[in-house]
């Protein structure tokens, strides 16, 4: 049986593609604190692994603004530490790392809906043609750990793939992100919501399309090596519209109340990508609709509130 590593087996994802996994490959799952080079090394070197999934990350956007050297610290330095472990095992192991969507940070676009207007078309960023411009001290992060994979695949042999991840919902455990914090709050009262900006453009993918991709890539890994990849779906909406959307799946009438968070100074007014390039190598591509995931993580927030 094949060798996997996980790291941020605790995370949302990790949770669930350790559950998916642990039939498939005899799993360790990292404990060291990335940041403690020698005890990753150790770790690493003892396992000796086949395959490397990097999950784990600060992933909080909104508040690397405010924790930028923690997030520098374990998101880039927890990173190199890894591949650096790695690189040392007698046999180099193959690595998955989750990037994020956040790398591309501001393009031309955003200018029309940050005046206010609603663009025509929604371009689709993808990792072939999009020039990343990261705006966000997570999203430099991740960008700088996509480089440094770069150089160890030139340098050392390194076989990668890199998968820029959009936002992921349909968790039971954590309602800070916005889809999980919209449910909840209108759930938790009818006459208002506190939300942040309702400009933004963002597409959307139900964790079991997500875990579906991660298993494609994992098993069709010679297929698709040393690739940047991005997992779509190409279904970019405003948050203003999404919220509007869970409304009336929930027929909540209440207040919106916008701009109540702090402001962020590299807010991203659009991202959006698109599954292509992974469909075209691999056949998988997203199966749940936005209607069919926000029912599913609706149905999940009133059996966590007893409703």
């Amino acid at each position: 049986m094949k060798k996997l590593l996980l790291t941020g087996s605790s995370g949302f994802i990790g949770q669930h593609m350790l559950t998916r996994l642990q039939d498939k490959f005899l799993i360790h799952c990292l404990t060291s604190d990335l940041r403690e080079h020698a005890e990753v090394r150790a770790e690493v070197l003892k396992f000796e692994p086949d395959l490397v999934i990097h999950l784990a990350a600060r992933t909080e956007v909104e508040q690397s603004f405010y924790e930028q050297v923690e997030f520098s610290e374990i998101n880039y330095v927890g990173t190199v530490n890894l591949i650096e472990s790695i690189l040392q095992c007698k046999k180099i192991p193959r690595l998955i790392f989750a990037s994020t969507m956040e790398v591309f940070g501001w393009q031309p676009v955003s200018d029309q809906v940050r005046d206010g207007n609603t663009p025509d078309i929604i371009p689709t960023f993808c990792p072939d043609n999009t020039i990343p411009n990261p705006n966000a001290p997570y999203a430099v992060a991740k960008l700088g750990c996509e480089k440094y994979i770069e150089y160890a695949h030139r340098s050392c042999g390194l076989q990668y793939v890199i998968v820029r991840q959009t936002n992921a919902y349909g968790r039971q455990d954590n309602d800070f992100f916005v889809t999980e914090q919209i449910i909840s709050q209108m759930l938790d009262s009818k006459t208002e919501c506190n939300l942040g900006y309702q400009e933004p453009y963002r597409n959307f993918i139900f964790i079991t399309d997500l875990l579906d991709a991660w298993e494609t890539m994992i098993n069709k890994f010679d297929q698709i090596a040393n690739n940047i990849f991005t997992i779509g779906p190409n279904n970019a909406i405003s948050i203003d519209a999404w919220v509007k959307l869970i409304a009336k799946k929930l027929s909540w009438n209440g207040l919106v109340n916008w701009d109540t968070k702090p402001k962020r100074p590299g807010e991203i007014w659009v991202l959006n990508s698109s599954e292509e390039k992974l469909t075209k190598l691999t056949g998988w591509k997203p199966k749940v609709s936005m209607d069919e995931g926000l029912d599913k993580t609706i149905s999940i927030w009133k059996k966590i509130k007893n409703l």
